[in-house]
């Protein structure tokens, strides 16, 4: 409440104590900007790692197409698609989407595409283990993170959207 300052007869303020929990609310204030400071590096890291993980099996396909070709026609049933179509089609997602995810390139839908195609290649192999399925819902729970709240701050998607007339 304002008082008037004796000497001057001026309006002054009067300092209040603040009781325990708002000291509580500021540090916790403090916290949430720090974290949020840190979403565009948490973003580009999740990102990064997804990207490698499929984009490493990728390479590994590609290093004996003949071990592929033979993987699609004798392990991995894919739904709908030929063994050989399902080995390019499945390759070729593997080197591609994940480069674009990791550049932050069409971030959404190359989250999307390979979200979907990460269910698709768990479903096509049945003698995945718990522990791959566990692996699975990693990537697949990373890939939402990055589908819901975008490519962060380090993605080419920003910088194109700030360009002038884009």
């Amino acid at each position: 409440m304002p008082t008037e300052d004796a000497n001057r007869g001026a309006p002054t303020m009067q300092t209040a104590v603040l009781p325990p929990q708002s000291a509580a609310l500021r540090i916790h204030a403090g916290f949430a900007r720090f974290v949020d400071k840190l979403q565009p590096l948490f973003a580009l890291a999740v990102r990064l790692y997804v990207a490698r993980v499929f984009f490493a099996s990728g390479l590994v396909k590609l290093s004996n197409w003949n071990s592929t070709l033979a993987l699609f026609e004798n392990e991995y049933h894919v739904p709908l698609l030929p063994p050989h179509l399902a080995a390019y089609v499945g390759t070729g997602a593997e080197i591609v989407l994940p480069v674009l995810l990791a550049l932050g390139i069409g971030t959404r839908f190359s989250a999307i595409a390979l979200f979907l195609f990460n269910i698709v290649a768990a479903v096509s192999y049945p003698d995945l283990s718990d522990a791959g399925l566990k692996d699975h819902m990693l990537w697949g729970a990373l890939i939402l993170v990055t589908l819901v709240n975008g490519p962060g701050k380090y993605a080419l998607d920003r910088w194109l959207e700030r360009r002038p007339g884009a």
